[in-house]
């Protein structure tokens, strides 16, 4: 499992989330459709799901599936990743966030297209 970090949208320091101390609710869901949230200060890691796909880990047994739109050809090479979260509260749907990965060039923007729960192993 590799570090992930939140980004800031005001700020360009980038910090370990899950630092802090964490007072969120281990579950959140949006009440009126039932989608399973969680809030960006749960991110403990992340792995290579396959191409332009990363599994994001928010606590023990909770992971979730995140898709870019089109190409992101660093994020399955990188040793770590960024969150750029559009507004506060929870991250439900891919709207919510935008990846971060570094590349030769400079930090690469991958918008996130999909977020989906991955069913925990038995």
């Amino acid at each position: 499992m590799k570090p992930a970090w939140p980004v800031a949208t005001a700020l360009p320091v980038m910090l370990l989330a899950g630092c802090a101390a964490n007072d969120a609710p281990a579950t959140t869901t949006a009440a009126e459709d039932g989608r399973d949230c969680f809030f960006l200060s749960q991110v403990n890691g992340f792995s290579d799901a396959g191409k332009n796909r990363v599994n994001v880990n928010v606590g023990p047994g909770r992971t979730y599936e995140f898709e870019t739109f089109g190409s992101c050809p660093e994020l399955n090479y990188s040793l770590a990743i960024a969150f750029d979260q559009k507004g506060p509260g929870t991250i439900c749907k891919g709207m919510d966030v935008d990846l971060i990965v570094p590349s030769s060039i400079g930090p690469q923007r991958c918008p996130v297209r999909m977020i989906r729960r991955v069913p925990e192993k038995p």
